[in-house]
């Protein structure tokens, strides 16, 4: 059975930060430390901070689940604009955003999205070193 940790945040940037220290604080609690802890702290940031810009419904929650079945460690991030699947973008040398998702698909094992009933949700997963809970 996965251990798993789950959370909403109001659509604020204010907010962001609140993940990124509950993720933080689920990873060190199962084990996972160091640089893993470090790179999956990174990729939320640009998930939350994504789904946080870029939902356009208003008041809104972004829920977050963190999970972590054997070694398997999955991330995923969900808003109620289900109809605005992210889409990897080619940014110029210029732009100041927009590379969230490349650094997602560079550095996560796999990572997609998904339209819910009413919500999407975009997730990654990532391999650990975290020997299994018996």
């Amino acid at each position: 059975m996965p251990t798993t940790e789950t959370f909403r945040i109001p659509k604020h940037r204010r907010h962001v930060p609140t993940a990124r220290h509950r993720l933080r604080k689920a990873l060190a609690d199962w084990g996972v430390s160091g640089e893993q802890a470090e790179l999956v702290t990174l990729l939320a940031n640009e998930l939350v901070t994504n789904a946080v810009a870029h939902c356009r419904v208003s008041h809104a929650q972004v829920r977050v689940i963190l999970a972590l079945d054997g070694t398997e460690l999955l991330l995923e991030v969900s808003d109620p604009d289900r109809d605005r699947l992210p889409r990897l973008h080619d940014s110029a040398p210029d732009e100041e955003g927009g590379r969230g998702l490349a650094l997602v698909a560079a550095l996560a094992d796999a990572w997609g999205c998904r339209q819910e009933t009413y919500a999407k949700c975009v997730w990654a997963r990532w391999e650990t070193c975290v020997p299994p809970t018996p």
